[in-house]
């Protein structure tokens, strides 16, 4: 089974100090494993729940603010 092996996310400055916070509570060396940690551990609390429902994350991504210059022109120049 094939698997996403990146994923970029631009978050913002609040949520960059909440993650900071994180690292060190939970001793991760990088930002990368503290969200890959707590993307996992809200997906075990949820689907540990008998009546789990991801619809709350639906539309999650469209909430931050786009980048102002993309260094993309198109959707396809992501592909090519």
């Amino acid at each position: 089974m094939g698997y996403m092996k990146q994923m970029n996310i631009n978050i913002t400055s609040d949520f960059e100090r909440d993650l900071l916070a994180y690292m060190k509570q939970q001793g991760l060396p990088n930002r990368s494993a503290a969200i890959r940690q707590a993307v996992h551990e809200a997906v075990q609390r949820q689907s540990s729940r008998p009546d789990f429902d991801f619809r709350s994350w639906l539309g999650a991504a469209l909430r931050v603010p786009p980048r102002k210059k993309s260094r993309l022109l198109t959707e396809d120049d992501l592909w090519s």
